[in-house]
């Protein structure tokens, strides 16, 4: 009873994290905070990080993560990942996506397939798998979540999923059993996670030759994920910091007021 307070009581100070791991109790770790550039009241995204955090998820994430909420006229607005409206068109045109009825009112090929045409602008990012049924066949029966939102779904956001991401480096505990078809992560709760370490080093190569080992990486895709989350924000924070300004302003002109109206009353 006292071992596990004291386990508590180092977890809310943030300091438990390497006594944890020693007990091989499944906690996890506190997720340790990366600098990213859009955090704060100025922060705004960098369209590098980000086009390399698409190429990161295009090329790898994609493969059964689903973006479902992301369309891909928003690769070229401002404050996204900084394509151009041809870039983005062909990005666009490189996925296949479900087609309606052709003019025979068929919606699938003589193979029973369904009849598929190459993206444009106003589609979302098609998902992998046709089906939920299908995503779980594929992945020993784990449902790979959609990444739409997913930073700002988990606690911890950016860093959280930055830490999974490179957590699988990290040495299994003397006496913590790793569960069968599972990997060991020490920042996923209970420690056993069904997704298999999605990154190595080199595995992306960046087409400006940016370093790719796997912290780069994670940190590019962690990047764009932020953006899918909450592509507005350097709007949100734009429209912050000027209203920011009008109240301080305008709290002066108050106070100013208030001086020449109450200035005889002294």
């Amino acid at each position: 009873m006292m071992t596990r307070f004291v386990v508590s009581l180092g977890l809310l100070l943030g300091l438990a994290a390497p006594a944890v791991a020693a007990q091989g109790d499944p906690y996890p770790l506190k997720t340790p905070p990366q600098g990213w550039s859009f955090e704060g009241a100025f922060g705004t995204y960098n369209e590098t990080d980000l086009q390399h955090g698409f190429q990161v998820y295009k090329e790898v994430c994609s493969a059964c993560h689903s973006l479902n909420r992301v369309a891909f006229h928003t690769l070229s607005q401002p404050g996204g990942p900084g394509f151009t409206d041809p870039q983005m068109k062909a990005i666009a045109a490189g996925y296949k996506v479900v087609a309606g009825p052709n003019d025979k009112g068929e919606t699938v090929d003589a193979n029973g397939a369904p009849l598929t045409r190459p993206g444009v602008p106003s589609d979302t990012f098609p998902p992998p798998f046709p089906n939920e049924n299908a995503a779980r066949a594929a992945n020993g029966g784990a449902l790979p979540p959609d990444l739409s939102l997913i930073v700002k779904a988990r606690a911890g956001g950016p860093n959280y999923v930055y830490s999974i991401l490179t957590g699988f480096k990290e040495p299994v505990p003397p006496g913590f059993k790793v569960t069968p078809n599972k990997y060991f992560n020490p920042y996923f709760q209970g420690w056993n996670i069904s997704m298999p370490p999605p990154l190595t080093d080199g595995q992306v190569n960046f087409v400006d030759g940016h370093p790719n080992k796997i912290a780069d990486e994670a940190y590019a895709v962690v990047n764009f994920l932020s953006w899918a989350s909450e592509p507005h924000l350097d709007d949100r924070h734009r429209i912050g910091v000027g209203v920011m300004i009008f109240l301080i302003v305008l709290s002066g002109l108050l106070y100013l007021s208030y001086r020449q109206i109450w200035k005889d009353a002294h």
